[in-house]
């Protein structure tokens, strides 16, 4: 009787409405603090780690593709054993495969840290530094062979052994980490979301609370001492409300950011990557086709194989191809809900998210069907026995040539621009 006595005076109750205002007060501070930290940890996390990771190796997957590449432009524009070399491919090959292969032992280098603790990683990561190892092995001895008098067949069949050894092992494994990196980020990416989401409702909920209770208090101060409106009170309300609405705010501009940078920017940036990682491997198959003869119909199925990954046309053969590519893009540009060309480029063309995207992913195009009629013209110069001339227009930098059509985003055979 006592107790119920007491907790029914008026100080025992405004004592009990300022304790729950200040434990409200304080988990509602608590609460943003704690978002507020975990907010600027997982935009570190991002940048910092997992989109480092991502990016890394599908960097690894291009540089493999590019070394290989400028290994066979090394094979074709040296000559026989320097004798009638292509001076300025020659020289910009040994370049560029030393920039592939300085770039490859540094992606190395990151991805094993960042396997660290992953074990299928770890396992991938070790298998791929010695493969390495292997395939640089193999080429080292190509360009021995090829140094020598009449010693192009055995280069070549070195050369074949190396790129075999790529196509099998090397590239499989390392498309294996950019998917395993990509799919950790976005483990992260949807509990960082989540975590967002609950934290709103936690404020909300808590900021709702503190206010009813602010209410009650402003109310129950009307309602015993005839105040209509207590200054310290409607401060403590205004300060509250402003906490609930600027914390909502961040947190809800966070996740959006957030959503942002995976969804609308970096799925873009895997994408392309993916994309000009086969886009590399295409122009290494026509270094490929000019250098190993006995593979030409291979080689000529693998190209057309990755152009129909890049920018797909169904049915098409390398003799349609051109047409096709015409038709489509016309049909495109007039509609772009326009469904008739599929792969990468449709991709990135459906993800229009940023102003002058449109632009730079149409232009992108518009190269490739340049591209892709320059490789017709190296086919056919094959086709007529003028193999030198074929070789000299895919890997010349002078005007005219395959390469002079985009200096700053494409290199010659073998090595596509980098966006």
């Amino acid at each position: 009787m006592l107790r119920r006595r007491f907790w029914a005076t008026v100080p025992a109750r405004l004592r009990l409405l300022r304790a729950a205002t200040a434990v409200l007060t304080a988990a509602l501070a608590v609460l943003l603090l704690v978002a507020g930290l975990a907010a600027n940890g997982t935009w570190d996390s991002v940048a910092d780690r997992d989109a480092p990771r991502t990016t890394s190796a599908a960097d690894l997957n291009l540089a493999l593709n590019d070394m290989d590449a400028q290994a066979a432009n090394i094979l074709l524009s040296h000559g026989d054993a320097g004798k009638g070399r292509l001076k300025t491919p020659y020289e910009k090959a040994v370049g560029l495969y030393g920039d592939a292969r300085r770039g490859i032992g540094h992606d190395l280098r990151t991805l094993a840290v960042a396997a660290q603790g992953d074990r299928a990683d770890e396992t991938t990561v070790e298998s791929l530094t010695d493969d390495f190892a292997e395939y640089q092995e193999l080429v080292g001895r190509a360009l021995e062979s090829d140094d020598r008098s009449s010693g192009k067949a055995s280069a070549v069949d070195e050369y074949r052994r190396a790129t075999d050894l790529l196509q099998s092992r090397l590239l499989p494994a390392s498309r294996v980490l950019v998917s395993s990196n990509d799919g950790s980020f976005e483990t992260r990416y949807t509990a960082a979301r989540s975590t967002f989401s609950g934290r709103l409702i936690a404020v909300v909920a808590l900021g709702v609370l503190l206010l009813t209770t602010l209410g009650i208090v402003q109310w129950y101060l009307v309602r015993r001492f005839r105040r209509i409106l207590n200054p310290g009170v409607l401060a403590a309300t205004v300060c509250a409300l402003l906490a609930v609405i600027l914390g909502a705010q961040m947190l809800i501009s966070t996740s959006g950011q957030l959503r942002g940078a995976r969804r609308d920017a970096f799925d873009s940036v895997v994408a392309l990557s993916r994309a000009r990682a086969v886009a590399y491997d295409a122009n290494a198959d026509e270094s490929r086709y000019l250098l190993d003869p006995e593979r030409h119909a291979q080689y000529a199925d693998a190209f057309l194989a990755k152009s129909q990954t890049l920018y797909g046309i169904q049915g098409a053969t390398l003799t349609t191809y051109d047409a096709g590519l015409a038709t489509t893009w016309k049909a495109y540009e007039s509609d772009h809900h326009d469904l008739r060309f599929t792969g990468e480029f449709r991709r990135e063309l459906d993800n229009i998210t940023f102003p002058g995207e449109r632009t730079a992913a149409e232009k992108t195009v518009e190269t490739y069907a340049v591209y892709q009629r320059d490789d017709r013209k190296i086919r056919a110069l094959v086709a007529e026995g003028k193999e030198p001339q074929a070789t000299e227009f895919c890997m010349g930098w002078e005007p005219g040539t395959s390469t002079s059509i985009r200096p700053t985003s494409r290199r010659p055979c073998g090595r596509a621009g980098r966006r």
